[in-house]
């Protein structure tokens, strides 16, 4: 268990990436399916904070 703030790290290290809010799991995948197919929609939205 790895946890971190840095995308890039755990895009390139991770076999799973979990995604947190307020404490409860939203999501999980594989870092691939993560980054580039987000489900919900707090991942999505986050995602397109940080990578845009």
């Amino acid at each position: 268990i790895c946890v971190t703030h840095e995308m890039g790290f755990a895009r390139q290290v991770a076999n799973r990436v979990i995604f947190m809010d307020a404490g409860q799991i939203v999501e999980q995948n594989t870092p691939s399916e993560f980054f580039d197919n987000p489900q919900h929609e707090r991942t999505k939205l986050f995602l397109s904070q940080i990578l845009h």
